[in-house]
């Protein structure tokens, strides 16, 4: 190898480094999230996983039905919480669905409508299978709709904040705004959960094994977008995603 070609090899490794990295760290978020899902589902049978689910909503409800803090903090968890559900969730994602197509992003905004409708299907599944009950009436301040565990709304928020989160990242070079991205969407996804045991919704562990399996299926589509990329790219498909508009595109790029 010329002394001319090292510089230009060096930098071709150095990002496929970087994307291998971060392929391991997307496989290590699935099979954390896996884990993690099954402990919980695991403890929440128990006493000590009980004790503990009461013992947090109780804090957040000193006195049933009248969530702690000012009466505004509970507008706000009411209006938080909303961002969560299918309704808001399908609009957001209609937005950036055609979004995506008009820049040429066919595969990412493939991938975002098997996110959501695979995410739908995790949710409903796994509600059927648990079956559990919801927190006591006297203490929802919100209206609720079949079981209890995972929670879907903080399911589909992770799932759908994450998903777009990462897809933005791609647009930015600056490591700070792409942390500043992933930051923002994991806080959404954070939120939503948390307003859910707020508002007397979910047990704690709901939301914990909704973050759980939301972040698994949010990181194991990731994996597959990447793979995907990498075999079509090479065979010049028209499924992956258009890079030729980067320039103008770029603060929309998936």
């Amino acid at each position: 190898m010329k002394s001319s070609d090292l510089v230009p090899f060096l930098r071709r490794a150095a990002t496929v480094a970087r994307a291998e990295f971060a392929a391991l760290g997307a496989l290590a978020i699935v099979t954390l999230g896996i884990m993690t899902f099954v402990e919980i589902a695991d403890d929440m049978t128990e006493a000590d996983g009980q004790a503990f689910d009461q013992m947090v909503l109780q804090w957040m409800q000193p006195i049933a039905g009248q969530p702690r803090g000012p009466w505004w903090l509970q507008e706000a968890a009411g209006d938080i919480t909303s961002l969560g559900g299918i309704a808001v969730l399908g609009l957001f994602a209609i937005v950036a669905i055609g979004m995506l197509l008009i820049l040429r992003k066919r595969l990412s905004a493939l991938l975002l409508v098997v996110g959501l409708a695979g995410g739908v299907a995790l949710s409903e599944g796994l509600k059927a299978i648990f079956e559990r009950e919801r927190p006591p009436a006297v203490y929802q301040a919100v209206a609720t709709l079949n079981a209890s565990f995972p929670s879907g709304h903080a399911l589909l928020s992770t799932v759908f904040y994450l998903s777009v989160a990462v897809m933005m990242t791609r647009a930015f070079p600056k490591k700070r705004l792409k942390a500043y991205v992933l930051g923002v969407g994991m806080v959404f996804a954070l939120m939503v959960g948390l307003t859910r045991v707020y508002l007397g919704a979910h047990w704690a562990s709901d939301v914990m094994a909704g973050w759980c399996v939301g972040a698994a299926w949010a990181m194991a589509l990731w994996l597959v977008s990447y793979a995907v990329e990498r075999r079509q790219t090479r065979h010049h498909a028209h499924l992956v995603d258009d890079t030729s508009g980067r320039d103008e595109t770029s603060v929309a790029e998936s």
